[in-house]
């Protein structure tokens, strides 16, 4: 599949500021800062990541879209490099924290980068999923809240490497369960519920969907768990799995809604034969 022109940029961008990862490597310079700043990585990033923002709007200041592309492709690839950056030399918990950042940086950029490849028409500055709702800006900040609080009183709490590990491997295993239903699904997925048929859209019934209706979404609902078990934060992790079963409850009915209204007695026979995915969620019965 050819990837689009903004998809290329997005790309160009990201890959360019994951380039902080080789700050710590910038020999002499490392080596005369360490001697000013205990952690002069920090600084160093810090510097190198402003001086590639500077470059990015210095190419696309003139370009529009492509320049909102550009710029939250940037912060996206930046925050990964810094993420892996905070995991292995940081202190403490906070090493969490960065492998934490790598991961939502890295679902963000992957949204984005597959429907440039698999969906061109549907690509809006939508797809990076990062204005998804208030309700998903104000989750993130409270896992943040509470990842800091429990660091200052229950240090100990942090320092599970076996919750970590299972976290890594829900939000893994949800990347993969999600990329891998939207490749499948191709252009008959999009990020937006639609009102109406396009041309072409067809009911994929095959690969992933023939384990489950909703595969885009079970690897969210996992994924979205996952980051919380990663940071071992036994109160999100709760608020998560419970919010983000409610979201995709509704969701699920709102959108099978519609493939009834586009699809009929196919869709009927399919709800009947295969599952939601998430559990205890039916979707939306309709009965011929």
């Amino acid at each position: 599949m050819a990837i689009s022109t903004n998809g290329r940029i997005s790309l160009y961008c990201f890959c360019v500021n994951l380039t902080v990862l080789f700050v710590p490597c910038l020999g002499y310079i490392s080596r005369t800062l360490k001697l000013v700043v205990e952690d002069y990585w920090i600084v160093m990033t810090v510097v190198y990541g402003l001086g590639i923002q500077l470059h990015i709007f210095i190419v696309y200041k003139n370009r529009g879209y492509a320049y909102k592309v550009a710029w939250r492709s940037g912060v996206l690839g930046f925050f990964l490099g810094s993420g892996i950056l905070i995991t292995r030399l940081s202190s403490g918990n906070w090493g969490i924290f960065g492998f934490y950042m790598s991961l939502l940086s890295f679902f963000h950029f992957s949204e984005y980068l597959t429907t440039a490849i698999i969906n061109p028409k549907s690509l809006s500055i939508d797809s990076f999923l990062l204005n998804h709702s208030k309700e998903y800006g104000i989750a993130a900040a409270c896992s943040w809240f509470e990842f800091c609080i429990e660091c200052w009183l229950f240090p100990g709490l942090k320092q599970l490497p076996w919750c970590t590990l299972v976290g890594l491997i829900l939000c893994i295993l949800g990347e993969l369960i999600r990329k891998g239903a939207m490749f499948t699904a191709g252009t008959n997925f999009n990020h937006i519920i639609q009102s109406h048929r396009e041309e072409g859209h067809v009911l994929v019934t095959h690969g992933l969907y023939n384990w489950c209706r909703h595969p885009s979404y079970v690897g969210w609902f996992w994924w979205s768990v996952g980051t919380q078990v990663v940071l071992c934060n036994p109160i999100c992790t709760v608020v998560y799995a419970v919010a983000s079963w409610r979201f995709f409850k509704q969701r699920v009915v709102e959108e099978e809604i519609t493939l009834l209204n586009f699809f009929g007695e196919d869709y009927v026979n399919y709800q009947r034969r295969v599952p939601t995915g998430i559990p205890y969620i039916q979707g939306y019965r309709l009965e011929l």
